[in-house]
């Protein structure tokens, strides 16, 4: 793999492209749909976008970790994440893509 980050820039500049939105337009747009995503998240919602995935937000107990270097143990305190499950539509897309997404430089 080459690794190359998509950036929110090429996610603007793309949406832009494909759309007849200006850059202006297509970042306001990106903005706005992802501040929406992050407000159910904060809310504590799923978001489901259909053949994409889930956003879901999971609650972490405290529980005791290892400072790697020293060993020491140390408490880790509890905390929310977000958590990602792509949908099986991605998933397959990615899979049968794979071959295609290597080959790029």
């Amino acid at each position: 793999m080459t690794g190359k980050t998509i950036t929110r820039a090429d996610l603007v500049e793309a949406l832009a492209r494909r759309t007849s939105l200006q850059r202006p337009d297509a970042n306001r747009l990106l903005t706005r749909m992802l501040e929406l995503i992050q407000d159910e998240l904060v809310e504590g919602e799923t978001v489901k976008l259909s053949r994409f995935g889930n956003f879901n937000v999971r609650a972490k107990r405290q529980r005791i970790g290892r400072n790697p270097k020293t060993g020491k143990e140390v408490p880790i305190t509890p905390r929310r994440v977000v958590t990602f499950r792509p949908s099986q539509m991605l998933r397959e897309f990615v899979e049968k893509s794979g071959a295609k997404g290597r080959s790029k430089s």
